[in-house]
């Protein structure tokens, strides 16, 4: 076997998050509660059109703005909506570990560009990969096949030569279904004994 490449996902594996965070800030400048507003975006379609690249920055900005009557600029709300993040510092040692014995790394995301330009700049570990593929760029999300096909053609690389980490199981799954070694991520010290048993 060729020796394989190595894709993680962001969110809740290198990264986690807490739309509650940006609910309080936006929040206090729009006519809902945090507790509203956080449960309005984890109903609303709105993120996953923008995530998927249906919409853009400013369409995205301007449908929340109608919604929840923001009185903010873009600029206000993008520092806002994007500053949600914190390292996870065990998977970030797991890949610069991997980088050092050799291995090519990709990040793989169902994500859009506010928050990708705030990890960039924030978080250092996030240059240390050979490729990125963001939904919100090739208009489609995980756990679509689509998105998975792109991954392939980025990396020139398919079944088993690609192992691919994330904490979602329908994501998972459906690289199992194109023959991808996939770890499902549940704790880091798992993750770590899953990805040395399969190198």
């Amino acid at each position: 076997m060729n020796k394989p490449v190595i894709i993680f996902d962001l969110g809740k594996v290198l990264v986690d998050f807490d739309y509650s965070i940006a609910a309080q800030k936006v929040a206090a400048r729009s006519t809902l509660s945090p507790e509203n507003l956080h449960a309005f975006l984890g109903s609303s379609p709105l993120l996953v059109q923008y995530e998927s690249g249906q919409l853009t920055r400013q369409q995205f900005y301007e449908a929340i703005r109608s919604a929840i009557g923001f009185q903010g600029s873009l600029g206000e709300f993008g520092s806002y909506f994007a500053d949600i993040f914190t390292e996870m510092p065990a998977m970030i040692a797991l890949h610069a570990e991997l980088r050092q014995r050799g291995f090519k790394t990709y990040i793989f995301s169902n994500t859009n560009d506010l928050a990708i330009e705030h990890i960039r700049q924030k978080f250092p570990f996030f240059a240390e990969f050979d490729g990125y593929l963001f939904s919100y760029e090739v208009g489609g999300i995980k756990p679509h096949s689509e998105i998975y096909a792109a991954m392939e053609s980025m990396t020139g690389k398919c079944g088993a030569d690609l192992i691919y980490i994330d904490d979602r199981l329908e994501n998972i799954e459906a690289g199992q279904a194109r023959g991808w070694r996939a770890i499902l991520h549940e704790s880091p010290e798992k993750t770590r004994a899953a990805v040395t048993a399969l190198l």
